[in-house]
C-alpha cells in the first residue's frame, strides 16, 4: 500500500437540471475543470450526447480543446466518444488534431452509445450499436498509429486511409473503452492493449462484474500478444463530501432530486428504484456512493480497490450537481486536501514520522536548547559586565 498510487478526476456527462441557463451550466463545467486543475486531479473525462436535455456536451472534442487553453496540467480525455456516429476516419483526424492542441494531455475515451434516443434520432438500432463501436475501434486504433486502412462495411467505407498528422503523444495518444454491464468493452480494449473505463455503480454487485471485466480484459489481451496493464483501468463512482455527514447530506438537497428524476424517466437504468424513502441512505448504504467526510470517502475509495480483485490506476467521480455550486466545489478541495495523500503512496507519511520522531525528542532537544540560550545570555552578560569594569564602552 506505501506504493499505491491511484489517480484522481471526473466524468463529467454532464448532468443539469431543465431549469438551468444552458450557456452558464456549460461554463460552470469548464470552471469545474479548472478548479480540479489547480487542486491537482490527474484526469477529466467529457462525454458526448445529444438527447434527453440533462446531458448538454454534444461535442467533448470541441470541450476539451478550450478545457487544454485553459487548464495546465490535468489530462483532458472524451468520455466517451459514440463511435457508431462518426466515420471513423474523420473522427481519428480530429482527435489527433486535438492531441496537438492539448500537447499531449487529450485521450480519446470510446464506446458505442449509451442514449439509445441518440441512436434512434440518427436511424441506428440499438442491436448494431457494438458490432459498429469494433468496427471503427479496428480501424482508428491502426490509424491512430500512422497505419493505412481500407475497408468497406454496411456503413463505411475507407479507401487507402491513412491520417495526415503522426501522434503527439508517444508512441500513441492514450485510449480507453468504456465498459458497464455487458462484456463489450472489456473484450475490446484487452484485444488493442488499450485502457478499460469501468462505469454502472459501486454496489458489490457491480465491483463484482467490473473485477470480472477486467479478467476478461487479461484473457483477451494475452489472446492478443498485448500485456495487460492495471493502471489504465478506471473505475467510475460518486462522492460528495463535505465537514460532517450532517451538511454532506443536507447538500444533497440541491439537486439529488432532479438527478434522481432523470434517471428514472430517461436514463437507461434507475438510479434509486421506485419507492425509496430516503435516496441519500440508499446510496451510501448501498455503496453506490459516499455521502459523508474525507473519512467515509477515504473507506469508500479503499472498498473500490478491494473490490477490483488487485488495483485499479484511476478513481472518477461521476459529477452530478447534487450539491449547488459553492458546496461542490468545497467537496472536491476536501477530497484533495485530505483523501487523495492516503491513496497516493501514503504522501503524508513522511511528515508524521518527522513530526513524531521530533515530538520523541522534545523533551531532551527542548531543554538543551534551553540551556544553550541561558549559557549563551549568561555568557554574554559577563562580558558586558568584564568591559564595563575595565572602562570599555559596550
Amino acid at each position: 500500500m506505501q506504493d499505491r498510487y491511484l489517480r484522481t478526476g471526473i466524468f463529467l456527462a454532464p448532468f443539469h437540471a431543465l431549469g438551468e441557463n444552458p450557456t452558464l451550466a456549460i461554463e460552470r463545467d469548464m470552471e469545474l475543470v479548472e478548479h480540479l486543475d489547480r487542486l491537482n486531479y490527474h484526469e477529466a473525462w467529457i462525454g458526448e450526447h445529444h438527447s434527453g436535455g440533462f446531458e448538454i456536451i454534444a461535442c467533448p472534442e470541441m470541450f476539451l480543446a478550450a478545457a487544454a487553453q485553459r487548464t495546465r496540467n490535468i489530462r483532458l480525455g472524451t468520455g466517451v466518444v459514440s463511435l457508431p456516429y462518426h466515420h471513423p476516419f474523420t473522427l481519428a483526424s480530429r482527435m489527433m488534431q486535438l492531441d496537438h492542441m492539448a500537447r499531449g494531455r487529450a485521450m480519446f475515451g470510446v464506446g458505442p452509445g449509451a442514449l439509445i434516443y441518440d441512436a434512434d434520432k440518427i436511424g441506428l438500432k440499438a442491436a448494431d450499436q457494438r458490432r459498429r463501436m469494433n468496427e471503427s475501434l479496428d480501424c482508428i486504433v491502426e490509424l491512430m498509429k500512422g497505419g493505412t486502412v481500407s475497408r468497406t462495411t454496411d456503413w463505411f467505407v475507407l479507401n487507402e486511409a491513412r491520417l495526415q498528422l503522426m501522434s503527439y503523444s508517444q508512441p500513441t495518444m492514450e485510449m480507453a473503452v468504456a465498459c458497464s454491464r455487458s462484456p463489450v468493452g472489456a473484450v475490446a480494449s484487452g484485444k488493442h492493449g488499450i485502457g478499460m473505463l469501468s462505469i454502472g455503480g459501486t454496489s458489490d454487485e457491480a465491483l463484482l462484474g467490473h473485477a470480472k471485466n477486467w479478467s476478461i480484459h487479461e484473457e483477451e489481451a494475452r489472446r492478443a500478444g498485448k500485456v495487460a496493464d492495471r493502471s489504465k483501468w478506471r473505475i467510475v463512482t460518486f462522492a460528495h463530501v463535505a465537514e460532517t455527514r450532517e451538511k454532506a447530506r443536507a447538500d444533497m438537497a440541491h439537486g439529488l432530486k432532479d438527478f434522481c428524476k432523470y434517471f428514472t424517466d430517461v436514463a437507461t437504468f434507475p438510479i434509486v428504484p421506485a419507492g425509496i424513502a430516503d435516496p441519500v441512505e440508499y446510496l451510501t448504504s448501498s455503496g453506490l456512493a459516499c455521502i459523508g467526510t474525507p473519512d467515509d470517502c477515504i473507506r469508500h475509495f479503499e472498498r473500490l480497490w478491494q473490490g477490483s480483485a488487485g488495483g485499479f490506476g484511476a478513481v472518477l467521480l461521476l459529477a452530478n450537481n447534487w450539491a449547488d455550486w459553492e458546496a461542490t466545489k468545497r467537496s472536491y478541495e476536501l477530497m484533495a486536501r485530505y483523501v487523495h495523500p492516503h491513496f497516493q503512496r501514503q504522501s503524508n507519511a513522511l511528515r508524521v514520522a518527522s513530526y513524531d520522531n521530533a515530538t520523541a525528542k522534545h523533551e531532551t532537544a527542548g531543554a538543551e536548547s534551553a540551556q544553550a540560550v541561558a549559557t549563551e545570555i549568561e555568557r554574554y552578560e559577563q562580558a558586558k559586565g568584564k568591559a564595563a569594569a575595565g572602562g570599555k564602552t559596550w
